[in-house]
């Protein structure tokens, strides 16, 4: 059967995964009676509640051309579209011969566009553009396209790939064309533009087999398996194969003991596949992503596309607080740095080093959602941590001069905002590199800014926005070192002994800030119970009840009314705290505490450091 190979990248929430359904449906892939959820190919509790990919996942289709018998199959890997899962996307590059580059109509070329077009133009690959929602009422469909004819041009692009197709589409409502002002269709135009657009896989069928393995999971009944395209040759079950790592050394021998391919949304198994199929291989125990599967007569393997590096790092340490173990069942180091290794193995945009007291990991990754996702699914798993807060990763230049990351912050934000988001940028050190209005009362601003200033700063900027403003990050590069930058300027409140929050102290504790505990919590000495109006941190005592003496005053006592206390999620809670505190994780709470609980001994520290 002739065969594409094709992955659709765009931004995050401009349509990949639901135009992947409305391609399911038209192709008859699912019956039609059949249930089907939306966003199928977003499979994971994570993805469904977010409303976001986080993995990158190949289904196929087969549709008939008009005129033709023979049906063709198109493999279609499904990405990211969040710059901190970019190490997903530049994988899978390597197994497809074409992308489909999604824009929205109104939104235009957005940070993450660049970051994996610059990728898959570096590859050679063939693009086609297609211009998603052209029926929203703000779209602006030609500046869009010469938005993106131009981040072509400035990434290098051929000539070939300037001249690139275009498809007006509606991803929601299941329609393309080539014409801009038909609203209503079907998706036939975009088949038939894959197919004559994108070439088929031109590889060496008569070659020994090889493969590339570019994305990993565990099956409780098979082990380990490994996902990629064959590169070359063919290969049916029970094949002798053997791993190479990039240096070419020989990592185990084993053999095919099942071979899968994608139809739709399963995995189907088959007994043989040939070059330029993507499949499923189990039967190895070690291989892991980059390494080449390969025939026993191969000894060169196959070029591994190079990961960019990780740019922020967070400390994984196993739970100490005085609540340690009553929520999770995984707490000991053992079971955490098992965990870490495992999931180092499928993803190779993390490194993890373990410290030399063996209690804690340095997890370095691409950035805040990304190390949240790994944090959140941990906890869901049953672990406890304490997690410290993200510290960026410096360099040094030839001259030995220290650098940091920086970031390309795109804000669309509503006019009357934008001076307040141009000075909290500012402060820190942040420079703007473009400001333009972008219709609808809104303006877009472009800011080159440390990494480091940026940890902590999306809650306060949805609060300066009034929850109107859009902020897109992605990592531009190494820069000269900023010098310091302000950290959070309110203290926080700290309670002195162990017990249950009680409304009678906490009723006065109001006065003294917003607080994030409730009536009846657990607490226990060194834990944050709330956030200081003034820049000092402040122990107080949440658990005092009223003395119940023989007395009573005049009046009757008036009723305690509280305001409800501020919940934050795992993200908020991680951009918060300062460098002294940490998040302690459980399966069923999230807690800020400082890092050492005893005051005496939280005092003598402060000292040594401003001694330092």
């Amino acid at each position: 059967m002739p065969l594409r190979n094709i992955a659709i990248i765009a931004h995050v929430d401009h349509g990949k995964t639901t135009l992947v359904d409305q391609l399911f449906r038209q192709s008859g892939t699912f019956r039609d009676n059949q249930r089907v959820e939306e966003r199928a190919m977003d499979s994971n509790d994570l993805e469904k509640e977010r409303g976001i990919t986080i993995l990158a996942k190949p289904t196929s289709v087969e549709w008939t051309p008009e005129g033709s018998d023979q049906p063709v199959r198109i493999n279609i890997v499904d990405t990211p579209g969040h710059a901190d899962f970019g190490g997903e996307v530049e994988r899978i590059l390597s197994m497809v011969d074409g992308v489909i580059l999604l824009v929205d109509s109104s939104e235009g070329a957005m940070p993450q566009t660049k970051f994996v077009t610059g990728k898959a133009l570096a590859l050679g690959l063939k693009p086609i553009v297609v211009v998603n929602k052209v029926d929203r009422p703000d779209e602006r469909i030609q500046e869009v396209l010469d938005e993106v004819f131009d981040l072509f041009v400035s990434l290098e692009a051929n000539d070939e790939q300037l001249d690139f197709p275009v498809l007006y589409a509606s991803g929601r409502n299941g329609y393309a064309s080539e014409d801009p002002d038909r609203r209503e269709g079907t998706l036939i135009p975009m088949f038939q533009k894959i197919v004559d657009h994108v070439p088929p896989p031109s590889l060496d069928v008569d070659a020994p087999f090889t493969f590339l393995a570019t994305l990993l999971d565990r099956d409780n009944f098979l082990g380990r398996v490994l996902t990629g395209r064959v590169q070359s040759g063919s290969i049916r079950v029970n094949d002798p194969i053997r791993a190479l790592d990039m240096d070419g050394n020989i990592i185990e021998v084993g053999r095919a003991s099942k071979l899968m391919t994608f139809r739709g949304l399963e995995r189907v198994p088959v007994d043989e596949a040939r070059a330029g199929d993507i499949i499923s291989l189990a039967g190895l125990a070690v291989a892991t992503v980059a390494n080449t599967v390969a025939a026993p007569e191969v000894t060169v393997p196959i070029k591994a596309q190079p990961i960019d590096p990780p740019t922020l790092s967070m400390r994984f340490a196993v739970n100490d607080s005085p609540m340690a173990g009553r929520e999770g069942s995984k707490v000991t180091s053992r079971m955490i740095r098992d965990r870490l290794e495992r999931e180092g193995e499928s993803n190779v945009a993390i490194k993890i080093t373990e410290s030399a007291d063996k209690d804690s990991f340095e997890v370095a990754g691409r950035g805040e959602l990304q190390l949240g996702v790994l944090i959140e699914t941990m906890r869901r798993e049953g672990f406890e941590l304490g997690i410290s807060r993200p510290r960026v990763l410096f360099g040094e230049d030839e001259d030995g001069n220290r650098t940091e990351p920086y970031e390309t912050v795109l804000i669309d934000v509503d006019d009357e905002h934008a001076g307040t988001v141009v000075e909290k940028m500012a402060l820190r050190k942040g420079e703007m590199i473009d400001m333009r209005p972008s219709g609808g009362g809104k303006t877009r601003v472009t800011f080159t800014a440390p990494s480091r200033g940026l940890i902590g700063y999306h809650g306060e900027f949805l609060s300066d926005t009034r929850g109107t403003g859009i902020m897109n990050r992605l990592f531009d590069k190494y820069g000269p070192y900023k010098g310091r930058i302000e950290g959070r300027k309110n203290g926080v409140l700290i309670s002195n002994g162990a017990g249950e929050a009680n409304a009678y102290a906490l009723g006065p504790l109001e006065e003294r800030g917003i607080l994030f505990v409730g009536v009846g919590e657990a607490l226990y000495e060194g834990m944050i119970i709330g956030e200081n109006a003034k820049p000092d941190d402040l122990e107080v005592n949440p658990m005092k009840s009223k003395q119940l003496t023989n007395f009573r005053s005049t009046g009757k006592d008036d009723a305690i009314r509280l305001t409800p206390p501020k919940v934050m999620t795992l993200e908020q809670a991680i951009a918060y705290i300062d460098d002294d505190e940490m998040v302690e994780v459980t399966p069923k709470s999230i807690r800020i505490r400082k890092a050492i609980l005893d005051p005496n001994e939280r005092k003598k520290a402060s000292r040594k450091k401003e001694a330092a």
